[in-house]
Formats: structure tokens, sequence, C-alpha cells
């Protein structure tokens, strides 16, 4: 599968890449859960694209100097060449294989594009249980499943683990007496799932879904076909609504403070919310910062005792109570001003900053499905105690089942749930291996 794959090291990065005509190439690192979902994609395009552009793979752990002289700080990092100049996107992490093959498709002739593209030839997989989304509810899932000798392939737009892994830390999981980080709990439960024999496909845009049919289409021509079907695509941030909010995403307006906090050494952060999460992000951020502003709907946080105990103790942080935000400003590279309102009174007041963290809770990932289940009045999916949803073999965990209490705790428990009764109704049924 890997014959038009070549590997080289920095000494023959020169002739291999910088004199050759059109080049890919894989910076990868040993132990690396993002290389290893790229290289099944990485192969399989290497034999379609293979004969027109030359597919390299550099390990980066042995050829340090290389990869920083080209800007390659992380694993894996996909680069494009055309006769000795970088083009394109530079690919890291969570590598999606449409994203490789627009980079591809850029470097040879659109009639070349047209007759590769003939060769991809649909492929239909069939498995007992299918399960869209590997965070903790849909790993668990996976875990029971296989465990229970059922054919399980988890289905994620991203790398496995979900939300927790943008977590800094984790210090309520039964078993780890010390904080665990967010990422690392993510990490023990994929490794988990996959020793159990879960197959998974990382990093994936699911192209169409008919949950009907038990049915889902991966990256175009991969269809899916399943007795069962979990769905734990699970919940994102929702956003305020605020004037200048969408416009500056990502410019000075972030939702994950383990991504962004390290941006902010020594300035002013506001953060907008006062639930757990908000709280926990604000005492990892205050480890950057110089200065939390809190700004909150209420006279009082939602978080519970412990966390409120730590915040109030923080001499970095300070609060703004029964005011919500009304305008985003940004003056130059990011937002620098929040406009809020004092609901008691209506009056207006700015607040300076250099920076803002959003966490005004969630709202279910459901964009997928087209309006196939019935929901609750806030959104969520309705089921019943063994995770059934209103569509037949469809089953339904995690943060986008509506549901009282949204934790890590409550999402392994419903994916226990839902693999648990598909084995026995599978059982019941004859169906399965």
């Amino acid at each position: 599968m890997a014959e038009k794959i070549m590997y080289i090291n920095a000494a023959q990065f020169e002739e291999e890449v910088i004199n050759a005509d059109r080049v890919v190439v894989d910076f990868y690192s040993t132990e690396c859960p993002p290389c290893e979902a790229l290289a099944s994609k990485y192969e399989a395009l290497s034999e379609l694209y293979g004969d027109d552009i030359k597919f390299i793979k550099i390990f980066r752990q042995e050829n340090r100097d290389l990869a920083e002289m080209l800007g390659v700080t992380s694993s894996p990092t996909v680069l494009f060449y055309d006769r000795g100049k970088q083009v394109g996107d530079t690919l890291n992490g969570g590598i999606r294989r449409a994203d490789l093959i627009r980079n591809l498709d850029a470097l040879i002739p659109d009639e070349r594009v047209s007759e590769i593209k003939s060769r991809i030839k649909p492929v239909h997989t069939e498995c007992d249980v299918l399960i869209v989304g590997g965070g903790p509810a849909g790993l668990t899932a996976g875990i029971y499943s296989a465990q229970a000798m059922l054919d399980t392939i988890i289905v994620d737009i991203a790398l496995p683990g979900g939300w927790v892994t943008t977590t800094h830390q984790v210090s309520n999981y039964p078993g780890f007496v010390d904080p665990i980080q967010g990422f690392m709990l993510s990490h023990q439960m994929s490794e988990h799932a996959k020793a159990a024999g879960v197959k998974f496909r990382p990093a994936v845009d699911v192209t169409g879904a008919d949950l009907r049919k038990k049915q889902i289409v991966v990256d175009e021509y991969e269809t899916i076909t399943a007795n069962k079907i979990i769905i734990a695509t699970g919940s994102s941030p929702r956003p305020l609504g605020v004037k200048g909010e969408k416009e500056y995403r990502g410019k000075g307006i972030s939702y994950c403070a383990t991504c962004d906090a390290k941006y902010y050494q020594d300035r002013d952060v506001i953060v907008i919310g006062g639930g757990n999460s908000a709280i926990e992000e604000s005492l990892f951020i205050s480890r950057f910062a110089r200065k939390i502003t809190i700004v909150h709907q209420f006279d009082h946080l939602q978080a519970n005792s412990m966390l409120q105990e730590k915040i109030f103790a923080n001499d970095k942080v300070s609060f703004v109570w029964e005011h919500e935000p009304r305008e985003f400003v940004k003056n130059g590279a990011s937002v620098n001003k929040v406009v809020v309102e004092e609901l008691n009174t209506g009056k207006m007041k700015t607040l300076e900053c250099d920076g803002v963290f959003i966490f005004a809770g969630t709202q279910p990932n459901l964009e997928l499905f087209n309006g196939d289940f019935s929901l609750d009045q806030w959104g969520y999916v309705e089921t019943d105690d063994d995770m059934h949803s209103s569509i037949p073999d469809v089953f339904v965990v995690g943060d986008i089942r509506s549901k009282k209490y949204r934790q890590i705790t409550t999402a392994v428990a419903d994916g226990t749930i839902a693999a648990m009764a598909i084995a026995k109704e599978l059982e019941t049924d004859g169906a399965g291996v």
C-alpha cells in the first residue's frame, strides 16, 4: 500500500524535495495518535496521486533542525512543494482527507485531477455498531460494544477525545486522585477503545447521513451501514449572539482556555460566564494573565463551592456582577473593549482588555442530521432510559442528549447503557458477529 511513499532524512531533503517538481511532505512522529490517523489517508492518496506527485515522509524526532528551519513545530505537519517552493496550506493536527486532496489537486493540471478522481471507487463497509462522535460517550460505547464482540466503528470529524481534550485538567473523574489533563484522559480512553478492537475513522468529513437507512457517508466515498447507530456528536460552545462576536472570533475572542490562555501572558482578560467551566478556565487563565475580570449576569456564581473558594482567593480576579456584554470592540489586531449593560439599570459601560474568553454554556451538534430527531425545548435529543431516540435502531448519548447534567461521568454512563442495550438487542435478534 505504501510503495509510492519515500522515507528520507534531512540530508536528502534538498535533492528529493527542493530539486524535485511536485512534492508532498509528511513530518511524523512515533506515539502520535494524529500521525496514526493520517497514515492510512496518506498511503491511500499516494496510490492515486503518486505518479504525478512525490510522496515523502520525514521522521520529525530525528530531523528536528530541518523541521524547525521549516517552521514545523508539531506532528503531523504536511507541506506541499512545487518546483522547490512551498505552496498551499500547512496542514497539521487532525488532518482531513478533503484538505489533503484540495492541496494535491492544486499541484497538477485540471485534466489530471479529473482522471485521478475517476479512479476513486466508492467503498461500502458494514458493521454491527457505528458510533458517530469520539468523545467520552462514544469511546465508552465503543469499548463496551467491542468487548461484546460486536464489529464497531467510530467516526469523528476530529481526533478521538471530544471537547475534553481542550480542558486543561479534570479533577473529578473517579480513579484519578490528582487532576489529570483533559487530553491525557481522552488519550487513555481512545487507547482503551483501540485495545478493545474498535476501528476508527478519525478527522473525516461526514458528507452524508441517512439514519433511517442506518448509513453514514465518509469523505464522499465510503458508505458505512450498521445494524445499530449511536450518535455521540456532543455539544459546542454556545455563542452569545453579541455584536462583534462572530466577526472577531480568533481575533481576541476565544472559547478555549487550554488553546489560547498562553497567548495572554501578563495581559488583561475578560471572562464571560459564572458556571463551573467559566471558573475552572479562569483559574487556568490566571497562570498567564495579569488580571482577569469575570462578567456575570447574576449576583452570584453558579460554580461549585470548591471552585468558588479558589476563585475568590485569587488576587488576580475581580467581578462585574449583574452585567451582560452587548458589543465587542476591536481596535487593531485584537478585541480590546467590551461594552456591557448593567441589567438593573440599563446603563452601559466599557471595559478595556487584551482579550475575551466566553464560557456561556453549550449547544448540541446536530447539523449533520437535518432535524431527524425528536428534541426537547432547548434543542437536545430526547431519548428513553436505554438511550433509544425517536428513530428506530438509532441511539443518542452524551452531551447531545436531553438530560439534567452534562459531565464526563454522565457521558460515560450514557455510552455504557447504549452499548449494553444494543448488545442485548442484537443477541435477541440473532444479529452481530
